[in-house]
């Protein structure tokens, strides 16, 4: 791949970087430690088969997937920049 003044594999680096950025992000997402038997925003049992899959957790499914629907989308870093960027 053409990549101009690029050394070789940056393309590949950036894309490693962009990848490890992720999961340290979703990790940083999760919860950790004891977690609750009942749900902190509506106080509905939490299932045992959930409290025994996620460790931590602390919402029930429906608090939870409104919490997901809600939440911004972390879409990263523009390493390179934009060819517009470049150009100013």
């Amino acid at each position: 791949m053409a990549s101009g003044w690029a050394p070789e594999g940056a393309v590949q680096e950036q894309i490693d970087a962009s990848i490890k950025d992720a999961i340290k992000q979703a990790r940083s997402e999760m919860p950790a430690g004891e977690g609750l038997t009942h749900c902190e925003e509506c106080e509905g049992a939490i299932p045992e088969a959930r409290r025994q899959a996620i460790s931590g957790v602390r919402l029930c499914v429906n608090c939870q997937a409104q919490r997901d629907e809600n939440k911004e989308v972390f879409t990263g870093f523009n390493r390179r920049g934009s060819k517009d960027s470049q150009l100013r």
